[in-house]
């Protein structure tokens, strides 16, 4: 993985966090109007948001700083952070919205966020590991 390529996802992935948290702000509300979906679920739809967000500006961190970065290592820190976009904030939007979709809370999506999370800090402790040792 190249400096243009991360930027590239980072980019990506940012633009995504923006449509994705504007559909929950407009969108959501009336599916909460509507009885199909609890007011707590907007909460745990906005956390995947911010998460997303938070860690699309850590991948641009990352696509800037490239040239002064430990190459293996930042690769690793960006595919963490991905993966941990995937699944942590991919997680929270399903279950958020899946009562709404398919009729039923997938209440077992639950389980899958925590190795989000163990991938965001994999993440962060790479692009520390990155920043001790250009190769």
């Amino acid at each position: 993985m190249n400096q243009k390529q991360i930027i590239r996802l980072a980019a990506i992935s940012g633009a995504l966090s923006v449509a994705i948290g504007a559909f929950g702000a407009h969108g959501l509300e009336d599916l909460v109007e509507a009885g199909k979906m609890k007011a707590d679920d907007i909460r745990i739809f906005e956390t995947g948001v911010k998460y997303q967000f938070y860690h699309s500006l850590a991948l641009l961190a990352l696509g800037l700083g490239f040239a002064q970065l430990n190459a293996k290592h930042a690769a690793n820190a960006c595919k963490s952070f991905i993966g941990g976009i995937i699944l942590f904030s991919g997680s929270l939007y399903l279950l958020s919205i899946s009562e709404a979709l398919f009729g039923t809370r997938m209440s077992w999506l639950g389980a899958i966020t925590p190795f989000g999370g163990l991938l965001f800090i994999a993440g962060w402790l790479l692009m520390f590991f990155a920043a001790s040792k250009k190769s």
